[in-house]
């Protein structure tokens, strides 16, 4: 299986009150190598594959070690763990050559920006997130519960409504 592998700089602004880099910020890593890894195929290289977006549904970290902040950038190494029709799970690891600070997992979903929801994966999506799928990965079939978390995407405004949960936090934007 191959990696994709980002080197992703630290930032002073990373770090929290402790003076190691904050658990929040571990997710702009995971975001910054994710966008990094997707824009490979991209159509600025000739591709029309993801041109409408992806969405998370759900994060899954780790954190096993503390990580300060230095110059030397810290590795981002991500693959493909799951490929479904309408969804792929991404695993990823935050390390140095020997030290591992994090571990995690994201689901995302494409996304048709036009219609408002989740579409399935394209032929030529799938073909190049082969490469990455982590060896032995079932990349053929969606379980229950990623198709019900890939469903959450379309869901999500109807479900807060329903909930009476719909207001947002003063200053709190929706994109």
């Amino acid at each position: 299986m191959a990696r994709h592998i980002y080197s992703c700089p630290l930032r002073w602004s990373d770090m929290d009150a402790f003076g190691h880099v904050n658990n929040v910020v571990y997710l702009r890593y995971l975001e910054e190598a994710r966008v990094d890894f997707i824009w490979r195929l991209a159509p600025g290289n000739g591709s029309g594959a993801f041109t409408g977006g992806v969405v998370v549904a759900r994060h899954e970290i780790s954190y096993l070690r503390p990580l300060f902040h230095r110059h030397a950038p810290v590795t981002v190494e991500l693959w493909v763990k799951e490929i479904g029709a309408a969804f792929i799970t991404l695993g990823y690891e935050v390390k140095d050559e020997e030290t591992v600070y994090a571990r995690a997992s994201t689901m995302i979903v494409p996304y048709d920006l036009e219609r408002g929801r989740p579409r399935r994966l394209t032929s030529e999506e799938e073909g190049f997130l082969v490469k990455y799928l982590e060896d032995g990965a079932d990349g053929a079939d969606a379980t229950d519960d990623a198709a019900d978390a890939a469903g959450a995407a379309e869901a999500a405004p109807e479900a807060a409504a329903a909930t009476g949960r719909d207001e947002q936090p003063e200053g709190a934007v929706t994109v």
